[in-house]
């Protein structure tokens, strides 16, 4: 049938569509009035500029065809972030801090859950140039404001730190293959697999990266970090900038869960994961990047974090539907000045046209212009109309 669509790809139907272009707009002005700039990257790229230096999960859900004029491999994009990414570190090419945000939709092969769907419209906000942890306490601000204006302010904030893992496993020598199973097995908090997988590394490594698992909650999660992981550089830097951050963002829903390393081979430092409303997975997540510029030739510091617009506004309050005023169709220029100062005023006015009696209200008007004693005013739109 012509009209069935793809799975896990909708429409867009007024109501909706209405509430989503509104969002949009109000959290673009709210970046726009903290200095960051947008930009509007293509829908499709040549293949390796979307994938190089993102992680192999990107590549494996982005969508790939050829380019008839070159024949290069092509993408749709996935994900806006390295296109964000490219568009600072080789177009803007700035030595100093820049902040630039976006809105587009993206194309996933498949959803991200049963009820997601494939086409995301993708909005973030990223942080160029400032390694230090202050760009990261700026974006979760924004993250937890943006949240805020939408309706749904954060519930919960779940923080990780990637560089943990990577300390634990260069200190137990895993290899690539063996990094891998353990990332998933974290991720999945399988400790009895894990321990399998682990036992043949050195014990007191081994017993670090068991502890991830068990090392969620609030601040008394880096307290028992603190004792139960080695006291290498890398681990206590990394739990230092965590309570530092716990400090800073002092009021926010912040919790820590040091074996989510979502975005691994993506991410180089901080992870976050946001949660709010009904919605049983996290509606934006986040995090530090410092490495995905390299593969476009200059390595550049980078914070960020993106959500989904649509899945936002689904779990934001119901607006009131916006009603309509119906004008006659009449060449009056008193009626003409009437429609056009209701319009600057911001109401939706409807011409009337011909043969539709009584289906007015169904394309939302509830009231109309009527002329008494010389005025043109408005009334409700009675049922006969």
């Amino acid at each position: 049938m012509r009209w069935v669509l793809p799975d896990y790809i909708q429409d867009v139907l007024p109501d909706e569509a209405v509430r989503l272009e509104n969002l949009r707009r109000r959290l673009l002005d709210a970046f726009r009035a903290r200095g960051y700039q947008l930009v509007i990257p293509p829908l499709v790229e040549h293949l390796d500029a979307l994938v190089t230096g993102a992680g192999r999960d990107l590549q494996w859900r982005t969508y790939q065809l050829v380019d008839q004029f070159s024949g290069r491999a092509m993408g749709v994009r996935a994900d806006m972030t390295p296109q964000v990414t490219r568009i600072d570190s080789h177009l803007l090419n700035r030595e100093g801090v820049s902040r630039l945000c976006y809105c587009g939709s993206v194309l996933h092969t498949k959803p991200s859950s049963l009820t997601a769907t494939r086409e995301p419209l993708q909005l973030g906000a990223e942080l160029y140039g400032h390694a230090g942890l202050e760009a990261d306490i700026e974006i979760l601000r924004l993250l937890d404001n943006v949240m805020r204006l939408a309706g749904v302010p954060a519930t919960r904030i779940e923080i990780g730190h990637v560089g943990l893992f990577h300390a634990l496993a260069a200190r137990a020598g895993l290899g690539d293959t063996a990094r891998e199973e353990a990332f998933g097995l974290l991720q999945s908090k399988d400790v009895p697999e894990l321990r399998a997988l682990l036992a043949a590394t050195e014990p007191s490594a081994r017993e670090a990266i068991l502890a991830l698992p068990a090392l969620y909650g609030g601040l008394d999660a880096l307290d028992e970090a603190a004792r139960r992981l080695p006291p290498i550089p890398e681990i206590t830097a990394a739990l230092a900038d965590l309570r530092r951050l716990a400090g800073e963002l002092d009021g926010l829903p912040l919790g820590f869960d040091l074996a989510d390393l979502r975005g691994y081979h993506y991410h180089s430092g901080l992870v976050f994961a946001a949660y709010g409303g009904d919605a049983p997975a996290a509606l934006a997540l986040g995090g530090r990047y410092d490495h995905v510029a390299e593969a476009f030739g200059r390595a550049r510091p980078a914070t960020g974090f993106s959500l989904d617009l649509r899945e936002l506004v689904r779990n934001s309050p119901e607006a009131a539907r916006p009603s309509a005023i119906l004008a006659p169709a009449l060449k009056d220029p008193a009626l003409a000045d009437e429609i056009a100062r209701l319009r600057g005023e911001g109401e939706i006015v409807v011409d009337t046209l011909p043969g539709h009696d009584g289906t007015w209200q169904a394309a939302g008007c509830d009231r109309q212009l009527v002329k008494r004693e010389d005025h043109w005013t408005v009334a409700a739109l009675s049922e006969k109309e």
